[in-house]
């Protein structure tokens, strides 16, 4: 591993507050040429309505706009990023469907700008986007800083994850004995409790206490749930 690279890991690492997290990666992002940097945290659960902790030091007045105009719903930064792990290099052709967005962004001095997702094991999101006044961020930019970029990207997400994520999501601290994690496994193969007693020589009782113990530990209502929740938190 580059010095450069062991560098950033260990800062990172050291650092137990996501605000000192956020200002390392805009000091790093203003090293790359970039005046703003935007960090975003979605968990995967739930599925109606995530999660989302965001960092940013976009002008305060943008901020407030953003928030009031409920842009994020429409971004199409966020919109592309969530479909793809291919970096996200602003144009005009990018912000055609939201021309208002587009201009009141530029009105801020946000002219030009890249955006970075990152998915973890854990089905966290992290969003990573750097942004300027100056002018657009080209192909040839991008190969020239990619290797950095990417890794401050993964960098501050596995920070953010680390130290953000229990906060939004105490089922993260959830852990799942072997027998609960197979009564589980077969569950969400569509066994029934009497089919799954019979594969792992249990009593029926025996599994649907398993399943009633899971339902509590992960706070859902029913054993669909909880396959679908321990399956997007890596439990099974």
């Amino acid at each position: 591993m580059e010095p450069w690279k062991e560098d950033l890991v260990h800062s990172f690492q050291t650092i137990e507050c996501e605000r000192q997290v956020f200002a390392m990666a805009a000091e790093l992002a203003r090293g790359l040429g970039f005046d703003y940097c935007t960090y975003g945290l979605r968990t995967p659960i739930p599925l109606t309505r995530p999660k989302t902790a965001m960092y940013s030091n976009y002008p305060l007045a943008w901020q407030a706009i953003y928030q009031e105009k409920e842009y994020l719903v429409i971004d199409p930064t966020v919109q592309q990023a969530i479909r793809s792990l291919s970096p996200i290099l602003w144009s005009d052709d990018l912000f055609a469907p939201t021309p208002e967005l587009w201009e009141e962004a530029q009105s801020f001095g946000l002219r030009a700008g890249l955006a970075q997702i990152c998915r973890d094991a854990g089905g966290m999101t992290g969003l990573l986007v750097l942004a300027r006044s100056g002018e657009a961020v080209t192909t040839t930019e991008w190969q020239t800083k990619a290797c950095h970029i990417m890794w401050l990207v993964q960098a501050v997400h596995l920070c953010m994850a680390r130290i953000v994520a229990p906060k939004l999501m105490p089922a993260l601290a959830v852990e799942l004995c072997r027998q609960e994690a197979e009564v589980l496994r077969w569950t969400g193969d569509g066994k029934t409790s009497g089919e799954i007693a019979d594969i792992l020589q249990l009593s029926e009782r025996t599994v649907n206490f398993h399943i009633s113990k899971v339902i509590t530990k992960l706070q859902v209502n029913n054993k669909t749930a909880a396959v679908l929740q321990a399956s997007m938190l890596g439990l099974l």
